[in-house]
């Protein structure tokens, strides 16, 4: 049986609210720009709804970031030029591996999700460092093989579809890199498609988390618009500046939120 929301309810203050709309919203725009909106969204769902299981942060989450995803892969085939076939295809198969991660998310308790994402965030931080043009320079292009295709379905469908239904945070950034290390796309090119494929795993995680009564509607409906908003203008500053600006303010985001997690973790 699906697990009713009113058991979760959290009594939550407009201080916390509008400072998760905020994340919401910061969370959308980095997320179009370069990827990685998550690792910003879910741990501040975590620190602004300490009490909350953590399968509806999660399930809270998805119908957030659906939105913002949405809003950007619209902006992105409007404006720039994607393989919206490939992009489909591979969408497909992570639309498939996401409703298998939602599905063993519920088994995830607090006291191994909060170690995880923290140890997620210090690999990206270490990955962003150490490449200073990730999300500057274009990859080079080089032709693209029928097994590329299907490694690229493999690992950014099936895979990265998979992580993103059982935690999330950091799949737009994992399919940014999967897509131009595998399939040779610019970053530009690499963003726009991974947003199509964000789409369908969001879709199929929060069908999945919906079903199960773990999305709290009343905290996720105000953050949405929010997330939108950040989605839409982010997808258009990419085409237009770049994400130098970006990158570097994903850092500074990182940092402070494994700073704060560690805390709560060790500390408070």
């Amino acid at each position: 049986m699906p697990r009713t929301i009113a058991t979760v309810t959290p009594d939550i203050s407009l201080t916390t609210l509008l400072m998760l709309c905020a994340a919401a919203a910061a969370a959308g725009w980095i997320d179009a720009v370069v990827g990685g909106g998550g690792l910003l969204q879910l741990p501040a769902l975590m620190v602004g709804l300490p009490h909350v299981p953590p399968a509806h942060v999660l399930g809270t989450n998805k119908a957030v970031a659906i939105c913002g995803t949405a809003a950007a892969a619209v902006a992105f085939t409007r404006r720039s030029p994607l393989n919206l076939r490939m992009g489909l295809r591979i969408g497909l198969a992570a639309l498939g591996g996401s409703l298998a991660g939602a599905f063993f998310a519920s088994g995830i308790n607090s006291a191994v999700l909060r170690p995880l994402i923290m140890g997620i965030l210090l690999a990206v931080l270490v990955f962003v460092l150490l490449r200073p043009t990730f999300g500057v320079t274009k990859a080079v292009g080089a032709p693209v093989t029928r097994r590329r295709v299907l490694t690229a379905i493999l690992v950014a469908g099936l895979g990265i579809g998979f992580y993103d239904g059982l935690i999330g945070p950091g799949t737009g950034t994992f399919l940014v890199l999967a897509l131009a290390g595998i399939l040779h796309m610019d970053l530009v090119t690499a963003s726009g498609t991974s947003k199509i494929i964000n789409v369908c795993t969001n879709i199929g995680a929060l069908v999945t988390f919906a079903w199960q009564g773990s999305v709290l509607w009343q905290v996720a409906a105000p953050m949405a618009l929010f997330n939108l908003a950040g989605g839409a203008v982010g997808a258009r500053m990419a085409l237009k500046r770049g994400s130098g600006f970006v990158r570097g303010v994903l850092v500074v985001v990182v940092v402070s939120l494994l700073g704060k997690l560690g805390y709560d973790q060790w500390i408070g």
